[in-house]
């Protein structure tokens, strides 16, 4: 099972991770989120992800390590990218929740499968949808004591 880790602006890392939580509770137990916030240093950021990175790293056996960011060019990416060997440890930006849920789905993979599988879900879970309903959908009663549809 590869180590993921979610390092992102505040408090996008620590809501994802919750939210990972409330509905694959067994995966996300093996998550990490790193919080960024304003008045870090860059050195005190990337001190808290190395250790992040151990500690996701001894507890895979192959010691791969997915790490999702928020922004390519930001401080977190550019910290992980520093931090990151490319073999064991890789990082996808752009997190959303579908490409998390996606990667505890697959998270026993290997990490390059894993990798296409998250940015798969990520990308799958853009779209943009219908503000009202289709034409061939069967209207459905409602409660509506005025007894017409009314669109929004």
């Amino acid at each position: 099972m590869s180590g993921l880790i979610i390092i992102a602006h505040a408090p996008l890392a620590s809501a994802l991770k919750m939210a990972a939580q409330h509905c694959f509770p067994e995966a996300a137990a093996s998550l990490q989120a790193l919080d960024v916030h304003a008045q870090q240093t860059p050195e005190e950021l990337e001190a808290q992800a190395r250790i992040m990175l151990e500690t996701a790293r001894s507890g895979d056996s192959r010691g791969e390590v997915l790490i999702l960011t928020d922004v390519f060019g930001a401080t977190p990416c550019n910290t992980v990218q520093r931090l990151a060997d490319g073999v064991h440890a890789k990082v996808v930006t752009g997190v959303n929740l579908p490409m998390l849920w996606r990667a505890l789905n697959y998270s026993s993979e290997t990490l390059d499968i894993l990798i296409t599988r998250a940015v798969a879900g990520g990308v799958q879970g853009v779209m943009q949808i219908a503000t009202s309903r289709p034409q061939n959908q069967v209207s459905q009663p409602t409660h509506d004591q005025d007894h017409r549809h009314h669109q929004q």
